[in-house]
């Protein structure tokens, strides 16, 4: 059965966006309007590394068996699509016309799948124990989330790593780690059952490539745990959140091998309150394993190069896990330590913006 799906976000969202599109479901993405111009006057195409295959695989959405199509967010009815995917940055939901689609997407009752770093907050009601008010001052602003049934939105750990390259237009991706969207499953049967058949359907799609039929990595894998996205925060904490210098950025790699031993402290640290939230130790995922993918990663996490750049907004995953710890009256002097060095680069892109609104 062919679905309709919309993905709030056309970068890291044309990633799951194409595996959809392979396995033959219609995708909408929603961004600006340049951006939606561009994608459906020449479609998406996303690199991916294959094992066997020399260099990038790179699928173009309009040789695929679905259909895509971009749109602004005034121009999107929510209750016309079986899913919804939130794909942006968490700050982005409260920008002018985003907020207002997310106030329709709430008041469709669609079933809502983030695929964010940051958490949605009516996901984490759904985890139970947490003062969620107490969570608000993480968010740029907590007030999109209200009217969101909790039951109704769940999350999938953002493992797979991708990028925008510099020198190609913005209906490019390319995968830097191809690893699988971890979901939680809904409170409903209904749309769980949902979220599995979109993940029978991408296993079973194939790609021809080169006269080839080829099996393209990163899929979607439903699990009966609410807690299995959580095994993202130990390794942003580690190494995304560590890129971040006094002095600049520092790949993912340097930030956890650079000091392994660190590394692997903060690491315990977060995994250990994953676990008193009410994850299992099989939710998560060993240091070791993690390492041994951040050994790949040779470039700065997003985060990281968004401070470079003079962003005065980022995901804080670092405060939201600081936060939650406090909670719990735990502690740890190296999340502490990031927390606040990020909070003075922000301080500082804020200023600078504002000696230049000045000086103009």
């Amino acid at each position: 059965m062919t679905r309709n799906i919309l993905i709030l976000g056309a970068s890291y969202g044309s990633l799951l966006a194409t595996r959809l599109l392979m396995a033959g479901h219609s995708v909408t993405l929603v961004c600006t309007r340049g951006t939606a111009d561009l994608i459906n006057r020449e479609g998406t195409r996303v690199g991916f590394p294959v094992r066997g295959v020399e260099g990038l695989v790179e699928v173009d959405s309009r040789t695929l068996p679905g259909a895509l199509c971009a749109s602004t967010p005034d121009r999107v009815d929510p209750a016309s699509f079986d899913l919804v995917v939130l794909g942006m940055q968490e700050a982005q939901y409260g920008a002018d016309g985003v907020r207002g689609l997310m106030a329709r997407i709430a008041a469709s009752r669609r079933p809502c799948l983030a695929i964010m770093n940051m958490p949605p907050l009516p996901y984490l009601e759904r985890i139970g124990g947490l003062d969620i008010a107490a969570l608000g001052s993480c968010y740029t602003d907590p007030s999109v989330w209200q009217g969101f049934d909790p039951s109704l939105v769940t999350l999938a750990s953002p493992d797979p790593q991708a990028f925008r390259p510099a020198d190609r237009t913005k209906n490019v991706l390319q995968v830097g780690l191809p690893t699988n969207f971890k979901a939680a499953r809904f409170d409903s049967g209904e749309h769980t059952a949902l979220l599995r058949e979109f993940e029978a359907d991408i296993d079973r799609s194939r790609l021809m490539h080169d006269g080839v039929e080829l099996e393209l990595p990163v899929r979607l894998k439903v699990h009966e745990s609410a807690f299995v996205p959580l095994a993202k925060w130990p390794m942003l904490i580690a190494g995304n959140y560590r890129c971040i210098r006094p002095g600049g950025m520092v790949p993912i790699r340097e930030a956890v091998h650079g000091s392994v031993r660190d590394s692997r402290e903060v690491y315990d640290w977060v995994a250990g309150l994953c676990i008193r939230l009410g994850a299992a130790p099989s939710d998560l995922v060993p240091f070791e394993k993690y390492a041994a993918a951040a050994a790949g990663l040779g470039k700065p996490s997003s985060a990281a190069r968004a401070l470079a750049a003079g962003a005065r907004q980022i995901e804080r995953v670092d405060s939201l896990v600081q936060c939650i710890g406090r909670q719990y009256g735990r502690q740890s002097a190296t999340l502490s330590h990031t927390v606040a060095l990020v909070d003075e680069r922000l301080r500082a892109n804020h200023e600078g913006l504002i000696e230049e609104a000045v000086a103009a």
